[in-house]
C-alpha cells in the first residue's frame, strides 16, 4: 500500500484524527469579507462567525475515499464487509441477522464493473454495499466511485451522502458502501441511484524544500498537473509541536476538490505520523485549497527530515453516468424500530438546547437535539448513550440541508444489543466548551513592526498572551493562553460596525481539541497601532457532563412505533 493510501486509511479508522471543516462558518465567513454573492439569509453586522465546531467524519471523507475494495459477487449479503465497515457496526449488525436486501444490479463501462450488492434502508439511512472490478492496476493508482446520490420518484434527491471505499488484496477488487440521510417515505419506494463518474487517479510526489526554522511565508513555484504554487509558512505551537499552514492555487481547470494534496514528512525513508488536529479543504480567500497539518518538533530533525508534497493525479474518467433503478423497502427493519418523542432540556432548567426524538433502528440510535437559537454550538462536545448497562458512544452529523437549529448524534448499534421501549437508556453529554460573546473590551497593539511582541491580559479570569509582528505588509495577530481551561478565541477584527477589518484565521481550531492558539493575519495592514476585538471566546470544563433518561419514557414524553 503506498503512502497516500496509507495516510488516508489511518486518518478514516481514526476520527480523533483529522479534523473536518465547517463549511457553512467557511461561507458565512466569505461573505462577510465580499468573496461570495449575497444570499438571502440574514448576513448583519451582528452575525458571528463560528472558527470553533466539531464535524465528525463528513464532507471531506466523501474527496478522502480514495481506499478503495471488493469481495466475491457471490453471496454477497454474507459476505464479511468488517473491515470495510469500521465504525459503522450497525450495518454489520443487519447484515448479521439478514435484514439487508439482494440488489446484485451490474453495469460495465471501459471495462469497469460497478455491482450493488446489498441495501441497508430504515427509518435512519439507507447504505449500499457495492463491489467494483478494474482489471489490472499499479500500486500507486487508485479508482474512485464519484458522486452517488439517490433520487425518488418524486424527484427528492438525497442529502447527507458519505461514500468509502476500500482494496481488497486478495480478490483484487474495490468494496465500497454509500450511506445517506434519504429514507423512503413509505415502507417500499422506487428510486434512482446515478454514479456521476468513476476516476482512476494516481499518487504523485514533489519534493519541497522546505526551512522548517524560518517563520517566513515559503513560496513553491509548482507548475505541475494543474498545480500552480505552495505557500507554506511555519508556526510554533507551544514548545514542542509545529503547525504547517499551506495554501496552493489551481489552474483554473482543474478539479482541485479531488487532489487532496498534503505535505508528507519523510524520516529515514519513513513517512512521519503527524498529529491529531489537522485540518483540510477550507477554501482560502480566492478559493485556495488550505490546509493545516502538525508535527511533534522531535519527530521532523532539521537535517534529518525530507518533505513532499503528495497529490492525487487523474489519469483516466468515465465521465458517462450511471444510471441503476432500484425499489427500496425498509419494511424489514419496521418491527425493530422505536421512535420517541422527548421534548427534554439537555441540562437541567436550561432551554436553550431541547433533546426533542430518538430513534432507534436495528442498525443505529439516532438522537436529534433542537437550539433555540440557529447556529448555535453544542455546549457538549462528546457523546454517550447507556443502553441497559451497555455504553455506546456516538458522534455528530450533519446534512447539506440540515436545519440550522437541529443536531443529530448517531451511535452505531452493537449486534448483541437488545432494545425494547422498556429498555432502559440515558443519554450524557461529557466535556463542556462554554462560548462567551459578551467582553467587547478592545486589546491596544502599539509600535507594530516585525519585531515580535508580547502583551498578557486577562479575559474570563484567564490569562492570554499575545503576540503580535508584521511580515512584509501583513500583521499576524497570535492568542494562546497556558490554561488549558482557555479555549481560545475564535476570530479577532479591528475597529467596529460595518468598516471592521476581519483578520484571516490560520489556524483551524475546534471546540475541545484541547489546542487553545489561535492566529489570525491582516493583509496589506499600514499603520502602527490597532484596536483588536474578539467575536467571542470559549472556556473547557472537561470534567463537566450532563445526565437525561431517555427511556422509560417520561410524561413530557410519548412515543410510537
Amino acid at each position: 500500500m503506498n503512502n497516500v493510501e496509507k495516510a488516508l486509511k489511518r486518518k478514516l479508522n481514526d476520527d480523533s484524527e483529522m479534523a473536518y471543516p465547517d463549511f457553512d462558518e467557511m461561507w458565512n465567513r466569505m461573505e462577510q469579507t465580499g468573496h461570495t454573492a449575497p444570499t438571502l439569509t440574514d448576513t448583519s453586522d451582528s452575525f458571528t462567525p463560528h472558527r470553533h465546531r466539531n464535524w465528525r467524519k463528513i464532507a471531506i471523507a466523501a474527496s478522502l475515499s480514495a481506499l478503495l475494495v471488493a469481495v466475491p459477487v457471490y453471496a454477497a449479503i454474507h459476505y464479511n464487509w468488517g473491515d470495510l465497515l469500521h465504525g459503522r457496526s450497525g450495518i454489520q449488525t443487519a447484515l448479521n441477522q439478514d435484514l439487508g436486501q439482494p440488489l446484485e444490479q451490474s453495469v460495465t463501462r471501459d471495462g469497469v464493473k460497478l455491482t450493488l450488492h446489498t441495501a441497508i434502508v430504515d427509518e435512519n439511512r439507507t447504505v449500499i454495499l457495492y463491489s467494483l472490478e478494474v482489471g489490472k492496476r499499479a500500486d500507486n493508482e487508485f479508482w474512485n466511485v464519484k458522486d452517488v446520490s439517490l433520487k425518488s420518484a418524486a424527484g427528492k434527491s438525497s442529502a447527507g451522502e458519505y461514500s468509502f471505499q476500500q482494496w481488497d488484496e486478495k480478490n483484487q477488487r474495490y468494496n465500497g458502501y454509500f450511506e445517506s440521510d434519504w429514507t423512503p417515505q413509505q415502507e417500499t419506494e422506487n428510486v434512482r441511484l446515478t454514479v456521476d463518474h468513476i476516476e482512476l487517479t494516481s499518487v504523485q510526489e514533489l519534493d519541497l524544500p522546505l526551512d522548517i526554522k524560518s517563520p517566513q511565508m515559503q513560496t513553491f513555484k509548482l507548475d505541475r498537473n494543474g498545480l500552480q504554487d505552495l505557500k507554506v509558512q511555519v508556526f510554533e505551537q507551544g514548545k514542542d509541536k509545529l503547525m504547517l499552514s499551506s495554501a496552493i492555487t489551481f489552474d483554473s481547470s482543474k478539479p482541485k476538490e479531488w487532489d487532496n494534496p498534503q505535505i508528507i514528512a519523510y524520516k529515514g525513508g519513513e513517512p512521519v505520523r503527524p498529529q491529531p488536529g489537522g485540518a483540510f479543504g477550507t477554501p482560502g480567500e480566492n478559493g485556495e485549497y488550505t490546509a493545516q497539518q502538525y508535527f511533534t518538533k522531535a519527530d521532523i530533525p532539521e537535517g534529518q527530515t525530507t518533505f513532499k508534497l503528495q497529490y492525487a493525479q487523474t489519469e483516466k474518467s468515465i465521465n458517462e453516468p450511471i444510471n441503476l433503478d432500484l425499489q427500496l423497502s425498509k419494511k424489514k427493519m419496521e418491527s425493530g424500530t422505536i421512535k420517541s418523542v422527548l421534548n427534554t432540556p439537555l441540562e437541567n432548567g436550561n432551554r436553550n438546547f431541547t433533546l426533542e426524538q430518538m430513534i432507534v433502528t436495528p442498525t443505529q440510535i439516532r438522537v436529534t437535539i433542537r437550539s433555540e437559537k440557529k447556529f448555535a454550538m453544542l455546549p457538549y462536545q462528546k457523546y454517550f448513550l447507556s443502553v441497559n448497562g451497555t455504553t455506546l458512544e456516538g458522534s455528530r452529523w450533519s446534512s447539506p440541508d440540515q436545519e440550522h437549529d437541529l443536531n443529530t448524534i448517531r451511535f452505531e448499534r452493537p449486534s448483541n444489543l437488545v432494545i425494547t421501549k422498556d429498555t432502559p437508556v440515558t443519554f450524557t453529554g461529557k466535556y463542556k466548551v462554554t462560548t462567551h460573546s459578551d467582553d467587547k473590551t478592545p486589546q491596544r497593539l502599539t509600535d507594530i513592526s516585525e519585531q515580535k511582541q508580547t502583551l498578557t491580559t486577562q479575559i474570563g479570569g484567564y490569562p492570554v498572551k499575545w503576540t503580535y509582528y508584521k511580515q512584509g505588509s501583513d500583521l499576524f495577530v497570535e492568542t494562546e493562553s497556558e490554561d488549558a481551561h482557555f479555549g481560545g478565541i475564535n476570530q479577532t477584527h479591528i475597529g467596529l460596525s460595518k468598516e471592521r477589518i476581519i483578520g484571516k484565521p490560520i489556524t483551524a481550531n475546534f471546540a475541545g481539541d484541547g489546542n487553545n492558539k489561535a492566529v489570525d493575519v491582516y493583509k496589506n495592514f499600514i499603520g502602527k497601532e490597532a484596536s483588536i476585538y474578539m467575536f467571542y471566546y470559549t472556556t473547557d470544563d472537561p470534567e463537566a457532563e450532563t445526565t437525561v433518561p431517555l427511556q422509560p419514557l417520561t410524561s413530557n414524553s410519548e412515543a410510537a412505533k
